[in-house]
């Protein structure tokens, strides 16, 4: 038993003494041993929030012994009403893989004859802890969802980043008759602009107009960010031309949209119209506007906003701001310059500053400097494992890569698996890398390897040097060649008519080599084809990408 779970058991201080039988859904937590808290008269608040830690001990020790004990002082304290303390216990009873009990739980919940807005709260509560599974099994249950059920379902699901399954709640909702308002909406629309679903943005936008859904200022923002991220800049132009601008949000979500396309010159006027309108830039604007002079590689007007925001605005920076900075200059190669600006920080840096060091290192190749930005991550995940062992192979230092992947494999560290989306009449298609699951995937591979033959005979070389393995350069070409944006772009050419258009959305950054190969098939294929990565937008055509090959 750890030091947390008995910290745990002492809040329940338990008293041999004193037992009760509990009128409780599940046999097993009858006549169990109950006690009241240490200080319990200094109030209910008190109490319900060591109930709480209690429960997120239980779930992250997986100690349903406890849980249960846990549930029997709950009811007998009064608090077999609360929606929170009953998301947390079903939570905990999931983790520990205690499936009876938690089907009797939810079961009692709905035998309480509780009203629609407790299932509501309730709802909410297993959204907030990560239960989206549970949450949308209670939703199935509840006898007359209203229209603040829906919503939070989808609300819930988009936080939960299950984006397909939130505009599948959607379009049940619409099937059932009530009609989605601009809560509904405004969450819809950040599921489509997550997956960068262009043909269900259209959809979702159509019907927002159709049943005539007020604009208001963070509509209007969702819009412009949705089309943004779904490929589509000149149609957030239009709506930011047609909506009202005395809201700040709205100025972010254009500027913001304008950067992740490379745009930063147009992201740099629009920013001088907002001043010249008299609307103030907030902190977000500030790291969307140096956001796009690092795409860009404006490093002294990146400089000039970071003084600004101080000198003209009084916003203090904060950790984005530094971070903004940080993979501005590293970019840039100004990779001491970069780490001179970490040490200055007036606040802490985080995980993701040192990994925009580390992410400049390997492209400049300076393992050296990448080594002292992972060894001031407290907790380094795979990608930046790989960023480091990527920057030894880039200079072909096997041994200090091979050490890297050692210590992966002895922390059990996995690496994270790219994948890659395209939507094709509304359906999402998603490839893994060397992915076989594909019901056309025979087809899929014949196209790629036309491809690759095709694109060799024009003087194509892979980049075998990227290649996280000491292994022969043929082994090494067949790894890159089932990189999952490759499979996502042989199975658009598949499924489309020639000439026409293909996007693809995908998890991780695109890599040099599937860069460079996607713009010479854009030349051999007369095809415009657009690639949004974890960073930015590539738009490819004529062999040419317009980030001018600075990402």
């Amino acid at each position: 038993m750890t030091s947390r779970v008995k910290r745990a058991k002492k809040l329940l201080n338990p008293s041999a003494d004193s037992h009760a039988v509990i009128n409780s859904p599940t046999p097993q937590l009858k006549n169990l041993p109950f006690t009241s808290f240490i200080g319990a008269q200094a109030g209910r608040d008190k109490e319900h929030q060591k109930l709480h830690h209690v429960l997120k001990s239980c779930k992250l020790h997986l100690d349903s012994a406890t849980a249960i004990q846990t549930h029997a002082r709950i009811v007998t304290r009064g608090y077999g009403t609360y929606p929170s303390l009953l998301a947390s216990l079903l939570a905990v009873y999931k983790r520990c893989g205690c499936v009876t009990l938690a089907t009797q739980l939810v079961d009692h919940i709905f035998n309480s004859a509780c009203g629609v807005n407790y299932f509501n709260l309730l709802i909410e509560s297993l959204m907030r802890n990560g239960e989206c599974d549970i949450a949308k099994r209670v939703f199935r249950k509840v006898p007359y969802p209203d229209l603040v059920t829906w919503n939070t379902v989808i609300g819930g699901c988009v936080r939960n980043e299950r984006f397909q399954e939130a505009l599948g709640v959607f379009r049940k909702l619409v099937r059932s008759g009530l009609e989605p308002d601009g809560f509904t909406f405004s969450s819809v629309i950040t599921a489509c602009a997550r997956l960068g679903a262009l043909h269900n943005a259209q959809r979702v936008h159509c019907l927002m107009m159709k049943k005539r859904i007020e604009m208001n200022f963070i509509l209007s923002a969702a819009l412009i960010d949705m089309y943004s991220k779904c490929g589509r800049v000149q149609t957030a132009r239009e709506i930011f031309g047609s909506v009202q601008h005395d809201d700040v949000s709205v100025w972010n979500a254009m500027i913001n949209g304008l950067a992740i396309h490379g745009l930063a010159l147009e992201a740099i006027e629009t920013f001088s119209k907002m001043e010249m309108d008299y609307v103030l830039p907030d902190s977000i604007t500030f790291v969307a506007i140096m956001k796009a002079c690092g795409h860009y590689n404006l490093v002294e007007e990146g400089r000039k906003y970071f003084d600004l925001m101080t000198s003209r605005y009084s916003i203090q920076p904060e950790i984005e701001h530094y971070g903004a900075m940080v993979d501005l200059l590293g970019r840039a190669g100004l990779l001491e310059e970069a780490y001179a600006t970490i040490k200055a920080m007036t606040v802490k840096p985080d995980v993701v500053i040192w990994r925009a060091l580390l992410s400049a290192c390997r492209t400049h190749r300076n393992p050296e400097l990448g080594e002292v930005a992972i060894a001031n991550m407290p907790r380094p995940r795979s990608g930046d494992y790989v960023l480091l062992s990527n920057t030894y192979c880039s200079i072909k230092k096997w041994d200090s890569a091979e050490r890297v992947r050692e210590m992966m494999k002895k922390k059990r560290v996995r690496k994270n698996q790219g994948k890659s989306w395209l939507e094709l009449e509304g359906v999402i298609h998603q490839f893994r890398a060397g992915d076989q699951t594909h019901p056309e995937m025979k087809s899929i591979y014949r196209v790629l390897e036309a491809l690759i033959k095709r694109t060799k005979s024009e003087g194509f070389v892979p980049l075998t040097e990227l290649v996280l393995m000491d292994v022969s350069e043929e082994e090494k070409e067949g790894n890159l060649n089932c990189h999952s944006e490759k499979l996502a772009l042989a199975y658009g050419i598949l499924k489309t008519s020639p000439g026409t258009e293909i996007r693809i959305s995908k998890n991780l950054r695109i890599c040099h080599d599937c860069h460079c190969w996607i713009k010479l098939v854009s030349r051999l294929l007369n095809r415009a084809i657009i690639v949004r990565d974890r960073i930015r937008f590539h738009h490819f055509e004529g062999g040419m990408c317009l980030c001018g090959d600075y990402w």
